[in-house]
């Protein structure tokens, strides 16, 4: 009695299987390899081979190899979205760096008034800030159900799948608000510490 084994992979439930011995057949050996000298175990094996059949070609495969290709479409797909989803977030930052520098830009005024009414640095970036971060978690949480679907048909494909928790997307909400507000926070902290009486003296 042996255990399951994904011989076809997590795609596939795991079949039945019927495992016997027939010494006269061979079709391939197994042969269990140390990782280190992998070529003179190989060369030792095709040695013994051509002695003992020296009319059969010596081919071989690694099978972790073998299973490696069940997975590279996966694999591929993964480096692909990581690719693509790198680039969005990158674009995403620059916007909303665009957008807050704008946005001050615009409020300079009143943050050189609020400074001299005796606003604190951290009063001045909360205010500046809060709006952007509002934006961003309203979009994070329209987000939500898209994504849940889309990971929830991915999974599908699997045999043998995971259920997507709440914890996923409460971590992915959190690396979200954090890059908005690293972004958010370069303009918004340069403007809060300059010298009110500059920015008064510019209307």
């Amino acid at each position: 009695m042996i255990g399951n084994v994904h011989h076809l992979g997590l795609r596939r439930p795991i079949d039945p299987q019927l495992i016997l011995f027939q010494p006269n057949v061979r079709d391939d050996y197994s042969i269990k390899l140390q990782s280190a000298g992998l070529s003179d175990q190989v060369a030792a094996i095709q040695k013994v081979w051509n002695n003992y059949f020296p009319g059969d070609p010596f081919s071989y495969f690694f099978l972790d190899d073998f299973y490696g290709r069940q997975y590279k479409s996966d694999q591929l797909f993964g480096n692909t979205f990581t690719l693509f989803s790198f680039l969005a977030i990158l674009i995403a930052c620059f916007g909303l760096m665009g957008l807050s520098a704008y946005n001050i830009l615009q409020r300079t005024k009143e943050i050189g008034i609020r400074k001299v009414l005796g606003a604190s640095t951290q009063n001045v970036v909360y205010i500046l800030s809060k709006d952007f971060l509002g934006l961003v978690i309203l979009a994070f949480l329209l987000a939500i159900p898209a994504a849940w679907w889309i990971m929830h048909s991915w999974l599908q494909d699997f045999a043998y799948r995971i259920n997507i928790g709440t914890g996923v997307f409460l971590v992915a909400g959190i690396i979200a608000i954090a890059i908005a507000l690293a972004t958010i926070s370069f303009h918004a902290v340069k403007a809060a510490l300059a010298n009110p009486a500059e920015s008064l003296r510019m209307e």
